[in-house]
């Protein structure tokens, strides 16, 4: 049943790069609740953790791109060695000010310095199974084992951060987050046998050009995407706080995540033969149906098993927009496009968020999910304009 799954991570160095990264992305689900975490637990208000968390995020954001690119341009290895570096002095100089109780300001310039500096891990690790997988096939199957690997990061990561700093110490949680993304990574950017090959630019050349006519699609599904997640995670937990079960609302989240971890291996056991396009539409259309019921639904264990399946349509149709967006677009901006693709997730997440919040205030949770609700409508009828699939 796994045979495609053994031939993916049976090729030379597959396994290590593929395992590195995966350490080397847990940071994307424990740096923000880390900080949150440490900044609170040394006394500081959850305004102040609230700040310094979304400065974080937004510098990373910020420079997720241009990252990338230098990655296409100089070569993984020598991009993510200096980036792990710097992410790593910056965040641990973060924790010592912090609990030192030292300047605000010193405490927000390490943290942006160290979102600035983040590791494009997962964008580099997708780049890098295009440069090593010839077959398409394969290569579905190793972007299905790549999301599945996410839902597990997004899973463990929290639970992780929040035990280490709760039952140990504050700094504890943050701090094992900084040591698996910046080890993880330096033994990831290593492994140059696997890495795509640089791709500098003569002087007096262009670069490629990137085909925005699927990009740009293919980005506005993410951002759509992006504010469904961060809109259907928000209200979940005022769900759960509103039938006074608060404690619950990572296991309704958790068990979206393990929906969409399921549906992701199977994603990868399946020998497509329509294309990433087809694949993209329905799975967005999935995405928007998933979301009708929510504002419907009052039982805790009803939320639960919906949400269950309703995480179903998640991985194959990210699957879907990782492959569309490696057709697409030329190899010698491959990381960077990946990047793109990953940061207007990002960019959905925190929109998302803030349009739902006000609205939990106002009139509650179940009238909150509606913003989850047309976020995934808009997402289905951005993917259902794709008409066509591009090769290189």
């Amino acid at each position: 049943m796994f045979t495609r799954y053994r031939r993916v991570l049976s090729a030379p160095g597959a396994l290590r790069f593929s395992g590195s990264a995966l350490v080397a992305r847990l940071p994307n689900s424990m740096d923000t609740i880390g900080i949150v975490l440490l900044v609170t637990g040394v006394g500081r208000s959850y305004g102040a953790a609230g700040a310094m968390s979304g400065a974080y995020l937004l510098a990373a954001a910020s420079l997720a791109i241009p990252q990338a690119r230098l990655a296409d341009r100089l070569g993984q290895g020598r991009v993510l060695t200096l980036a792990a570096i710097v992410f790593g002095a910056a965040m641990s100089s973060f924790v010592v000010v912090v609990q030192a109780g030292g300047p605000t300001w010193v405490a927000y310039v390490a943290v942006v310095v160290g979102g600035a500096a983040f590791p494009q891990v997962g964008s580099c690790v997708r780049s890098r199974w295009a440069h090593v997988l010839d077959d398409r096939s394969d290569l579905d199957t190793a972007y299905a084992f790549e999301s599945a690997v996410d839902e597990i990061v997004f899973i463990a990561g929290p639970i992780l951060v929040t035990v280490l700093a709760t039952a140990w110490h504050p700094v504890a949680g943050l701090l094992a987050a900084i040591v698996a993304g910046t080890g993880g990574t330096l033994f990831f950017a290593a492994q140059r046998a696997t890495a795509p090959p640089p791709q500098p630019r003569p002087r007096g050349t262009r670069l490629a050009r990137l085909p925005w006519r699927v990009l740009g699609v293919v980005c506005v599904v993410g951002i759509a995407l992006g504010t469904l997640f961060g809109a259907a995670e928000v209200s979940t937990v005022a769900f759960a706080s509103a039938r006074g079960e608060k404690g619950y609302a990572g296991l309704l989240l958790g068990l979206w995540a393990s929906g969409s971890l399921i549906a992701g291996v199977a994603t990868g056991l399946v020998q497509w033969r329509v294309g990433a396009v087809t694949r993209l539409r329905w799975g967005a259309i999935s995405m928007a149906v998933a979301m009708l019921p929510l504002s419907l639904i009052g039982s805790m264990a009803v939320m639960g098993g919906w949400l269950f399946v309703a995480g179903f349509a998640i991985a194959p149709t990210l699957v879907a927009s990782v492959s569309l967006v490696e057709q697409s677009v030329p190899p010698a901006r491959l990381t960077e496009g990946m990047a793109i693709l990953e940061t207007s997730f990002v960019v959905g997440l925190a929109p998302g968020a803030a349009v739902a919040g006000p609205i939990i205030d106002a009139r509650g949770a179940s009238t909150a999910y509606l913003v989850s609700r047309a976020a995934g409508i808009v997402a289905a009828l951005a993917a259902v304009s794709l008409r066509e699939e591009r090769t290189p």
